[in-house]
């Protein structure tokens, strides 16, 4: 019987490669995508699984963030949506992660690489089928790079054409995506022949925990569920985005003279509706538009800001 289970679910993905009995998963994980000269040979990690975090919390928490053996600080996500901004908010979760390692008055010159990768189940590239970007620092005119900085990784899952007849001899980062994406439609014993190895084993016997343990799936259909809305919620608003824009559009006769005051208006109004959007996701009393819009842009903004920090469940 298939196991049923999406790895690509916030609970699964955390529990997974967020264990730390599971060390060995999350360093084939970071293998496969990094393709370092030296594998890294183990991992830390500095934000494990806590069933209490999901129970208790209704944001989607995604990420794992370790050090590895050679002092890099990394983060690794699983996004179901790609959304506006998502590539600068890597980059600056890069840069944070790069200054956080030192303390006041170290030397710059033990600062080591800061990695942000993110996996995808939605394309962000639409214009190319490459499914694996690497951005780093470095000289366009020469092509010299900054080893020792900042790295951004995505990888768009669906780009890759994937067989489970043939999987067993394709790079290791195929075999991870087929993980991710199908691991829900075999048992246990047959993703084992698929996927042989130490790394998928413990992925394997974490996924077929969660199908059989009653407390686990219950967790699982309820993040499932809450990722779903999620996604809703997000698409409902563009939509509603989109519809605005043509309304707009299709309006004439406004005086020029007060151009300037309708795009400070939409500008505030698209802020207290991202506002009002996520105090809905993440369950807490919707301000009124009233409320909303007597307040100063800056306001506003800073306002969002707190909001997205917490449905990217960070810990400070």
């Amino acid at each position: 019987m298939p196991l049923g289970i999406r790895p690509t679910v916030d609970f699964v993905f955390k529990k997974i490669f967020g264990s730390p009995q599971n060390a060995q998963a999350l360093i084939g994980l970071l293998n496969a995508i990094l393709d370092l000269e030296r594998p890294i040979e183990s991992v830390e990690v500095l934000n494990p699984f806590n069933y209490q975090e999901f129970a208790e919390n209704k944001l989607i928490v995604l990420d794992v963030r370790c050090r590895d053996s050679a002092g890099r600080s990394l983060n690794v996500e699983m996004q179901v949506s790609a959304y506006a901004g998502l590539l600068e908010r890597l980059v600056y979760y890069a840069c944070s992660m790069y200054v956080d390692q030192l303390e006041s008055g170290q030397n710059y010159a033990l600062a080591a690489p800061a990695i942000s990768i993110c996996l995808l189940s939605r394309r962000i590239f639409r214009d190319s089928d490459q499914a694996h970007h690497r951005f780093q620092m470095l000289d366009a005119c020469s092509g010299r790079t900054l080893r020792n900085a900042i790295e951004v990784h995505t990888v768009e899952l669906t780009k890759y054409n994937l067989s489970a007849a043939t999987i067993a001899t394709r790079p290791k980062l195929e075999q991870w995506t087929f993980l991710l994406l199908h691991a829900h439609e075999y048992d246990a014993d047959q993703l084992t022949a698929i996927l042989p190895g130490i790394e998928f084993e413990q992925a394997i016997k974490t996924i077929a925990i969660i199908s059989a343990k009653a407390e686990d799936r219950q967790m699982y259909d309820q993040r499932e569920k809450a990722q779903r809305d999620y996604n809703w919620a997000i698409s409902g608003a563009r939509e509603e985005g989109r519809a605005e824009g043509r309304d707009e559009g299709h309006k004439e006769g406004h005086k020029e003279g007060h151009k300037e005051g309708r795009d400070e208006g939409r500008a505030e109004g698209k802020l207290a509706g991202k506002i009002q959007m996520l105090q809905e996701l993440l369950r807490d009393r919707v301000s009124t538009d009233i409320e909303l819009l007597n307040k100063r842009p800056e306001t506003l903004a800073a306002e969002l800001a707190t909001l997205q920090q917490r449905l990217r469940g960070r810990d400070n």
